[in-house]
Parts: structure tokens; C-alpha cells; sequence
């Protein structure tokens, strides 16, 4: 049985989710703010965090920041906020998914299936192919058209971190952190040189990538 934690003011709202996640066969715990909530993700870590923007003591971003500290537990944003600038501060702050106030309750319990199934252990390929390279993990090695493709250690990294979040958003943020450390958290302008090399080597139309795609204002996503 999944533990999902749920995190929101809205006392009608934790009402509704608690019932219709308990008749799924999902294990709920409530916090009426951030306080709480991190106390009790810290208590007894969850499988997954529904958490809100609007809190009473916080602001929803600072829970997720303090759960992404310490654990890679997907976490899903409900807010009334539509501005885009709110989602992308929530998703560079670590959010899997953001979810916008009014919504379906039957689309949230896709969403939370959905971030279940992508948090699911399954083993890593070591091997990746492409319709246009291959890429060997173990041996940190990639070959285009049957030719080795030389890349340098942070060209690497940065196609590493990518790979292995394979179809999964990856925001500027999380990149910056794991391949420069987290003093280089808005360098956001490494990542468009970075990746306009790893595409001038592997794509074969660098200007229309096929596999190292952009997501406006986000981040990337490698798509085998």
C-alpha cells in the first residue's frame, strides 16, 4: 500500500482527497501546514506528497525544497497560482508534477498513479539506443554511426544526468546542482552551451533535436 501525504490549509479539500485516495487503496496522512508536513515526512517518509502553494506557515515551494534535501520522493503541486513564473519555481524546486486549482479529482489520481509507476525501482539499461547513437553507461562510451563520439567530462555528466532520467523533466536547477553544485544554480547559460555541443555531436539536425529537447523555461528531457 502506498503512503501518500497530503499538504493543504483547505480543511473540505483534505476531506475530499483522504476519501477518494483511502477508496483507492492508498494510505493517507493529512497536514494542515508546512511545519507538519515536513515533520511527518521526516517521521515516516511517504511514497508520495501532494503539497499546496498557499500554506498558512510557508510558502508550498520551502516544503518541497525541504523534502527534496534528503529524498527523491515524487511530489505533486496543487495551486490556485496560474502565472507560469509560480510553475517554474515550484518545478526548479524539485515538484514532479503541477496541478492547477480548480481541478478534476479523476486527472489527480492519474497524475499521483502516474508519478507512482515513474518512482517504481526498475533496473537502469546500461545500454541506451537511439535511432541515431548508442550510449553504454558502464562504459562511458557512445558511438554514432558506428564511430566513437568523444565527449569532454562535463559534456558527460550533463548527458549522464539526462539519460538516467530517461522521458523525465529535468529542470535547470536539478541539472546545474548535479553537474557544477548548487553555487551554480542560475548558470542557466552553461546548460545552453552545454547542450548545444552534446546536440552539434549527436543529433542529426542540431537545430531540430530529436533526442536532447528543451522545455521552455523548465529545463530538458532526453527522449530515446
Amino acid at each position: 500500500m502506498s503512503r501518500i501525504l497530503v499538504v493543504d490549509d483547505d480543511r473540505q479539500l483534505l476531506r475530499a482527497l483522504r476519501i477518494n485516495l483511502s477508496a483507492r487503496g492508498y494510505e493517507v496522512e493529512l497536514a494542515p501546514d508546512g511545519g507538519s508536513a515536513l515533520a511527518s515526512a521526516s517521521r515516516q517518509p511517504p511514497d508520495l506528497v501532494i503539497v499546496d502553494l498557499g500554506l498558512p506557515d510557508m510558502d508550498g515551494v520551502e516544503v518541497v525544497e525541504g523534502i527534496r534535501g534528503w529524498s527523491r520522493v515524487p511530489v505533486i503541486v496543487l495551486s490556485a497560482r496560474h502565472l507560469e513564473q509560480a510553475k517554474v519555481r515550484a518545478l526548479d524546486a524539485g515538484a514532479d508534477d503541477y496541478v492547477t486549482k480548480p481541478f478534476g479529482m479523476d486527472e489527480l489520481l492519474a497524475r499521483v498513479r502516474a508519478a507512482l509507476r515513474r518512482a517504481a525501482p526498475v533496473a537502469q539499461a546500461p545500454v541506451v539506443t537511439t535511432d541515431d547513437f548508442t550510449i553504454d553507461l558502464s562504459a562511458r562510451r557512445i558511438t554514432r554511426d558506428g564511430a566513437d563520439v568523444r565527449l569532454t567530462p562535463t559534456e558527460w555528466h550533463v548527458l549522464e544526468v539526462l539519460v538516467r532520467n530517461s522521458g523525465r523533466l529535468v529542470s535547470h536547477r536539478q541539472l546545474l546542482q548535479e553537474v557544477w553544485g548548487p553555487k551554480y544554480e542560475s548558470e542557466t547559460n552553461y546548460l545552453r552551451v552545454y547542450l548545444a555541443q552534446l546536440r552539434a555531436k549527436l543529433e542529426p539536425d542540431p537545430a531540430r533535436p530529436r533526442h536532447l529537447l528543451t522545455e521552455p523555461g523548465m529545463g530538458y528531457r532526453f527522449t530515446p
